[in-house]
């Protein structure tokens, strides 16, 4: 593993592919133009809006978001996770899928979202996921790569269920990206302490994408995308615009943390 720069996008995506695409692109090129190695885009970044109208899309929208990744990690020579996307399923429903892609332009992992975004929230919002997404059924996987660390996917909500990502870590993963579509109304008081969480836990970096302002009349996200390191220092911070958070990935600072708190190494229960 070699140190390198990753970022991770922050973006406003609407209910119209070919804008949020245009969109991707430009903060894809402008974290590349800062020598980022490896980029996250978030969740929902092809399509987010109304559900109803996002599954009578899927299939469209799936296809598009596949070839938009490897189109673009090839064209950038970059490692490219597109945070989430709907793929056809059973049942008349879709998988929250994240891909990452090489510079090739090559799948390399894939991961259907297994925690299903079910609330009523204090604020009115209802978000019943579930109705149109089916679950993944597997732990997500871990990408070697000798270059950029061992790389551990998941998607918004799984950032609240830390045994996801300690089952990545005991895989060797040490870079685990949380691409995510927070609400305003749980982001500003859960978004930064679950990422902190996370990587301290795991002694890991974490990389969220995150989706940011006004989708609709009703649903707002909480935005900033953020780097962390593995002792819980946040290195980078895109705020509540759309734009690019970057910070170095380094191997001698994992391995810092990790022999000073070697947590992982003192379990007991597994």
């Amino acid at each position: 593993m070699k140190s390198y720069l990753a970022a991770a996008i922050q973006m406003t995506s609407l209910p119209d592919l070919e804008k949020n695409l245009a969109q991707a692109e430009d903060l894809i090129e402008l974290a590349v133009r800062q020598g980022a190695e490896l980029v996250g885009l978030p969740e929902n970044f092809s399509f987010l809006g109304d559900e109803a109208a996002k599954l009578a899309q899927a299939e469209v929208l799936g296809r598009e978001s596949e070839k938009f990744l490897k189109t673009m990690a090839q064209r950038f020579q970059v490692t490219l996770l597109g945070g989430g996307f709907p793929v056809p399923a059973s049942g008349g429903k879709v998988y929250n899928t994240a891909l990452l892609v090489n510079a090739n332009g090559e799948e390399i992992a894939r991961y259907k979202k297994a925690h299903l975004f079910d609330v009523n929230l204090p604020d009115g919002n209802t978000y019943s996921e579930s109705q149109m997404v089916l679950a993944g059924t597997q732990i997500p996987p871990v990408h070697g790569s000798a270059e950029l660390g061992n790389i551990g996917l998941s998607v918004c909500y799984d950032v609240r269920f830390p045994e996801l990502y300690r089952s990545m870590t005991i895989a060797g993963a040490n870079v685990l990206f949380v691409p995510a579509t927070f609400t305003a109304y749980t982001g500003k008081d859960h978004w930064q302490v679950l990422l902190q969480a996370r990587a301290i836990e795991n002694t890991s970096y974490v990389i969220a994408p995150a989706q940011t302002g006004w989708h609709n009349t009703r649903r707002q996200s909480h935005g900033h995308a953020m780097i962390v390191d593995p002792w819980g220092v946040i290195l980078a911070d895109a705020g509540d615009k759309p734009g690019v958070a970057i910070a170095a990935i380094e191997p001698a600072r994992l391995e810092q943390v990790r022999r000073q708190m070697p947590s992982l190494e003192h379990r007991v229960f597994t």
